[in-house]
């Protein structure tokens, strides 16, 4: 096998790689772009020491690594400060800010239901959290606990010690158990309850049914706005916030479902004065057995064509 076809192989696993490291599907792409470029230049040099994918991997994670030198670390609102609670008063876009993107579940080229490390280290939360530590110890975690390398694989590509990597791996989970919601809140209800919790979500959503969602919503539910940097916290405000900025009507939207970082996600289209539905925003759910915990709704329609989703639907 060449080259071009051992990347091709890899080239998911890199990009989630990337974007667990970065937090942003745009610069994973890049960066798996310049981890290609790399390798084939180098691979006269390359000495058959580990496997071809290692080899990817340790490219990938250098490449990422001189990235977050000049880059501050992707942001969700509820990160900036305490959440709002009226609906009138939205903070505008705070465009400068360098905001989490989700990851489509379609790039993984698999289920990700079938892939358990995949699914959970790629979960918004799971990567928000991620965001905080610094970038090697960042890669240390990641390359210790998803991609399961021995200590002293890691300290060589990271020209250390494997006393210093497993210190680092330490403080990395102590951070992340500090920051990350516990294993429980993460846990989905069974399929049925799942699916149901969705289909009454999408009819609720588009028809307005403020009782219905108010049923579905856990009561410290969570709803962010990227990148708007006011978030609400907590089912009141929340239904508040819906009860203000959804327009009253039954035909005024449609939600198409999707899937990002191995959660349920909806893409919103609103009806325009043209008559025709254009791309909204990108909503991730957060469910659990109690009900819907969070939606991280991602403003930003130049997502949409990365989930292989039209920016313009006809109903």
């Amino acid at each position: 096998m060449n080259l071009e076809e051992e990347f091709a192989q890899h080239r998911a696993g890199l990009v989630a790689h990337c974007y667990r490291m970065l937090g942003s599907l745009h610069d994973a792409e890049d960066a798996v772009q310049d981890t290609y470029l790399r390798a084939w230049r180098g691979q006269a040099g390359f000495e058959q020491r580990s496997s071809v994918k290692t080899w990817l991997y340790r490219i990938a994670t250098n490449v990422c690594l001189t990235l977050l030198q000049h880059s501050s670390r992707r942001m969700v609102p509820s990160a900036l400060g305490a959440p709002g609670n009226d609906p009138d008063e939205l903070q505008p876009q705070a465009l400068e800010v360098t905001w989490l993107e989700p990851f489509p579940d379609q790039l993984l080229g698999a289920d990700p239901a079938a892939v358990v490390g995949d699914r959970q280290s790629l979960r918004l939360a799971m990567v928000a959290a991620m965001q905080h530590l610094p970038p090697r110890q960042r890669a240390v975690l990641i390359l210790r606990e998803v991609l399961t390398w021995p200590a002293a694989e890691v300290a060589s590509l990271l020209d250390t010690t494997t006393t210093a990597v497993n210190s680092s791996l330490q403080r990395a989970r102590a951070e992340l158990a500090r920051l990350r919601p516990a294993e429980d809140e993460l846990s989905e209800p069974d399929e049925p309850v799942r699916r149901h919790l969705l289909d009454q979500f999408s009819i609720a959503f588009e028809t307005r049914d403020l009782a219905v969602l108010e049923g579905l919503l856990t009561a410290d539910t969570r709803w962010e706005m990227p990148p708007i940097p006011t978030w609400f916290n907590g089912r009141t405000d929340v239904l508040r916030l819906l009860d203000s900025k959804l327009s009253v009507g039954t035909d005024q939207r449609v939600l198409v479902e999707t899937s990002a970082n191995g959660q349920p996600a909806f893409a919103l289209y609103i009806r325009g004065r043209d008559g025709q539905f254009h791309a909204h925003s990108l909503k991730v759910l957060t469910l659990t057995k109690a009900g819907i915990s969070a939606v991280l709704a991602f403003h930003q329609p130049t997502l949409f064509p990365a989930f292989g989703l039209p920016l313009v639907h006809s109903r």
